[in-house]
C-alpha cells in the first residue's frame, strides 16, 4: 500500500518561489521574503529538500564589497518534477505519493 501525504504549506511556497526563479535560483533571504516564511522554518526545509535531491545549493560571491558569499538554491530535475506534481495534485485535490517528501 502506498501512503500519500501533501507537502507542507511552507514547502509548497518555497517550491513555487524556486519555480518562478528559474535557473538563476534564489538566496535564502529572498525565499524568506517571497514565501513569507521565517528563517527558523525555511533553512531546515531547504536542508531537507537538498538532502532529498530536490534542490542544489551553491555558494555565490557577492558583488558588494564586504558582503559575504551566500547560498543560491535551485531546483534539480527531481525538484521541478516534485513542484509540477504538487501543482497538479493541488489542482486536483489529491495528495502526493509519500517517499521522503518535505
Amino acid at each position: 500500500m502506498v501512503r500519500s501525504r501533501t507537502l507542507s504549506p511552507a514547502a509548497r511556497r518555497v517550491l513555487t518561489a524556486l519555480v518562478q526563479a528559474g535557473p538563476s535560483g534564489r538566496h535564502g533571504y529572498d525565499l524568506c521574503r517571497e514565501a513569507n516564511i521565517k528563517s527558523g522554518t525555511l533553512y531546515p526545509l531547504l536542508i531537507r529538500l537538498e538532502a532529498q535531491g530536490y534542490l542544489s545549493a551553491d555558494w555565490q560571491a557577492s558583488g558588494v564589497p564586504g558582503r559575504p558569499p551566500r547560498h543560491v538554491y535551485r531546483l534539480t530535475t527531481a525538484g521541478r518534477g516534485l513542484a509540477e506534481a504538487q501543482s497538479a495534485a493541488a489542482a486536483g485535490g489529491e495528495a502526493l505519493p509519500q517517499g521522503g517528501l518535505a
